[in-house]
């Protein structure tokens, strides 16, 4: 059996880590690599960097954070945000990521999924999903920080992705997303029970025991968190060691 993976979100804003409610009373949190070589070197299994502000303007400095956390961190990296063309997904790739996370750009073409996996191969291609309940066991694609509803299936979307050529889906709930009472159970094992790529579960985790929770119970491969481990509330390690006695096949740290 294949272990579960904890990765540690970090939002990025003019090169640095930040973080607030909705994108609203942002506050620098610090360093990106240096917050990222802590966590690497506390056991966190891979990382995620969403570029927040996605402007073109700002993407040489996301550049440069990609390629001196390339230099310092040996564990997996994600980077996503305004990834809109194949071009940008070469220069990080080129820069040091593993992985390009596209969201809003692939909805608009789906065909830069395809490119891109054709290119660099499926497993550096991660296709996030933003989802909005919208009735019993429904979800639909947002974008915009979730101010527009795409209308699109959010299940049937994860299908075409994965045919498209995504090597992995990055699933957040706008609906628990901030709450920290836990992950949607429901949409994660509605998305991991229609795709055979491995699907992450993000948004709502507020305690260790809510990581052990989707891991079990949803068929996600891993579960992303952002305040937990930026507040200092829980560390990797903790978090680990309750999944373990939950009986989750965790990566050890």
């Amino acid at each position: 059996m294949i272990a579960k993976r904890i990765i540690p979100c970090l939002d990025v804003k003019d090169g640095q880590v930040v973080k607030g409610t909705n994108f609203v009373g942002l506050r620098n949190v610090g360093d990106p690599v240096e917050l990222a070589t802590f966590y690497s070197e506390s056991g966190a299994d891979e990382l995620v960097f969403l570029d927040i502000t996605a402007t073109h303007e700002q993407r040489d400095t996301v550049i440069n954070m990609v390629e001196r956390t390339a230099e310092n961190v040996f564990i997996p990296f994600t980077v996503g945000g305004g990834v809109r063309t194949i071009f940008d997904v070469t220069r990080l790739l080129k820069a040091g990521a593993d992985k390009v996370s596209v969201n809003s750009a692939a909805i608009k073409n789906p065909d830069l999924i395809r490119k891109a996996s054709d290119r660099f191969g499926a497993q550096c291609v991660v296709v996030a999903i933003d989802a909005k309940k919208t009735a019993e066991g429904k979800w639909t694609c947002v974008v915009n920080g979730g101010r527009i509803d795409t209308g699109i299936d959010a299940i049937e979307w994860a299908k075409e992705a994965e045919r498209l050529g995504a090597g992995e889906i990055l699933l957040t709930s706008v609906d628990t997303d901030g709450v920290k009472d836990g992950f949607d159970l429901a949409l994660t094992k509605a998305v991991a029970g229609a795709v055979k790529i491995p699907v992450i579960a993000s948004g709502g985790c507020g305690k260790p025991e809510h990581f052990a929770e989707v891991l079990k119970e949803t068929g996600a491969s891993a579960a992303l968190a952002a305040s937990i481990f930026h507040d200092g509330t829980f560390t990797i390690r903790e978090v680990k060691d309750i999944c373990s006695k939950e009986g989750v096949n965790i990566r050890e740290a």
